[in-house]
């Protein structure tokens, strides 16, 4: 008997992938949603709250810690904790395509899949990007999938024919306990790997180069640019003719091209969305990393309001400060906020406090309009979303409504 622990998302996914397949299993949430039971029980499954039962196997959803107690007394009885990226490599014959990195992931899955359908085949991205990996497997000639720390740390056979390594930075430390530790949860991607797969990875990241060169899976190397969505793009690139070599076809430059002129952009990726008057506003939710903020502060126009915070993931404010002259104010909402934005020290500084996360955005889009006649205000939060918000998508459509509902009007380039 399979556990699935933890709804949500992924865990949900995988309960629809266990019933594809006619295979039992019982659920279990720590904060149960009345939906997402709901869901779960139409599904033809049923809870196990007290979690009396045996299992062979639970599949953790990716954000429950490894060391939750629930899930150290299940291994006690015998249990393996796996999850759902191990599920689907497990029970779906469909070939996977792993990309993982501190930054550029979403990016470059996406591109990826795109590029793929471009040469004609039926490429589907899922994992850590929307929608779950088990939700796309089973109608994917080839899936392609973002893998997070979290989602890696729980493998164990898992084995892509194509595993794409961006680079190891500095992420999820308040989860991983070291940077050590994070970076041999991003390694497991290359854990089982043979000579008959491919390796696409950072030449220029020292670490990731170390760990491509102890590898036996057949290298494409590739250089980052200056540009991190032209550093995703050379990722995806190689990683498509890294696949194509896997199945002895050659690329086809002509459909390569038309792929070229359409690639798509993640949700909630530096994404402008309204404007009022001379103030732009952008949505760049996803960027809770220093790099995907640094490109968002150079990106932005100043003067910028910044709205940052949420739970710190143990951020580098180092390469952010000599971006500050383009920031008016720091607008600092959730757990942490206030801290980061007081270490970064040399720019204005206002606390939001409201607790409630739809609360705070409005305060801090209202504070944001009452200092700029022109600039941008600029969601880039530096840290999680789960202090005050389901994830990042929630965090992002909270701010896109408070803007809104203060004078905000849609925009789009080509209204400009």
């Amino acid at each position: 008997m399979i556990l699935v622990y933890g709804l949500g998302r992924s865990g949900l996914g995988v309960l629809r992938f266990l019933r594809r397949r006619g295979l039992p299993a019982r659920f279990y949430d720590d904060r149960p949603q009345e939906a997402e039971v709901r869901e779960a029980l139409a599904l033809g499954f049923a809870p196990d709250w007290a979690l009396e039962g045996a299992y062979r196997e639970v599949v953790a959803a990716p954000g429950v810690p490894l060391e939750h107690p629930h899930l150290e007394r299940l291994r006690q009885g015998g249990a393996r904790v796996l999850g759902e990226a191990e599920l689907a490599y497990r029970l779906s014959p469909t070939p996977l395509i792993g990309i993982t990195g501190t930054a550029g992931k979403t990016t470059t899955t996406l591109f990826t899949a795109h590029l793929l359908r471009g040469q004609g085949l039926r490429a589907l991205a899922g994992g850590n990007v929307d929608p779950p990996l088990v939700e796309v497997v089973d109608g994917a000639e080839v899936a392609v999938a973002e893998l997070s720390s979290f989602q890696l740390e729980r493998v164990h056979a898992f084995r892509p024919r194509v595993a794409v390594l961006l680079n190891l930075g500095v992420d999820h430390l308040d989860r991983h306990g070291s940077l050590e530790a994070y970076h041999r949860a991003k390694l497991n991607l290359l854990r089982n790997l043979t000579p008959a797969d491919a390796l696409v990875y950072n030449r220029e990241d020292p670490r990731v180069r170390a760990a491509a060169e102890a590898s036996p899976a057949r290298a494409y190397p590739f250089a980052p640019a200056e540009d991190p969505r032209e550093s995703n793009l050379r990722a995806a690139l190689a990683a498509t003719r890294a696949y194509l070599d896997l199945l002895g076809r050659r690329l086809d430059e002509g459909a390569l091209r038309a792929s070229l002129e359409d690639l798509p952009t993640p949700p909630h990726r530096f994404q402008p969305f309204a404007r009022k008057g001379e103030v732009v506003f952008i949505d760049d939710s996803m960027a809770t990393r220093t790099q995907a903020v640094a490109a968002a502060l150079r990106a932005a126009p100043a003067p910028i309001a910044w709205i940052l915070g949420g739970e710190d993931k143990g951020a580098d404010l180092a390469p952010l400060r000599p971006l500050l002259p383009r920031v008016r104010v720091a607008l600092a909402i959730g757990r942490d906020g206030p801290r980061l934005a007081q270490g970064l020290g040399g720019v204005e500084v206002v606390v939001i406090g409201e607790r409630e996360g739809r609360a705070a955005l409005r305060r801090a889009v209202a504070e944001a309009l009452g200092r700029l006649e022109r600039g941008s205000v600029l969601l880039a939060p530096l840290a999680a979303s789960f202090d005050q918000f389901q994830d990042y998508r929630e965090r992002a459509q909270a701010f896109r409504e408070a803007v809104f509902s203060l004078g905000g009007e849609p925009w789009t380039p080509s209204s400009s």
